[in-house]
């Protein structure tokens, strides 16, 4: 099963997408979060273009396990995608991915210009193989 990960944004989204086995995740692209039309569409054509049968869209928990301020802008944004898009849609818990990103991309010595425009599909890559790895076990 192919899924698509959506790391969101308030500027951009991070995208990623797993192999046709639904076992790794690989960082895809980000489109930017506004104007929303464009975004839509973008994200329409990539899951027609890959053939997706799951959206996985990250939930931004506190440390506590509460849900803050940010997690109802992704509640409202998931109840968006769900009256435009007929694939599922679930969300998963993504505590520290964009942390866990900027590590990953300051570790591989990429440069602060393009660690910001990577970040986010980086992040949308870790979210998306923690769900991959947790259907595995």
């Amino acid at each position: 099963m192919r899924v698509l990960a959506i790391d969101h944004g308030t500027k951009r989204m991070g995208i990623a997408l797993s192999d046709p086995s639904g076992t790794v995740a690989t960082p895809l692209e980000y489109i930017p979060a506004e104007p929303f039309a464009p975004f839509l569409a973008r994200l329409k054509e990539l899951i027609r273009e890959k053939e997706v049968e799951l959206i996985l869209v990250g939930m931004p928990r506190n440390m506590d396990g509460s849900y803050g301020p940010a997690a109802a802008k992704v509640q409202e944004f998931v109840a968006v995608l769900k009256e435009n898009i007929a694939v599922p849609i679930q969300t998963w818990d993504e505590r520290l991915t964009s942390a866990q990103a900027n590590r990953f991309l300051l570790q591989a010595d990429v440069r602060r210009k393009d660690r910001k425009e990577k970040v986010d599909k980086a992040a949308a890559a870790i979210l998306l193989q923690s769900f991959l790895d947790s259907r595995s076990l």
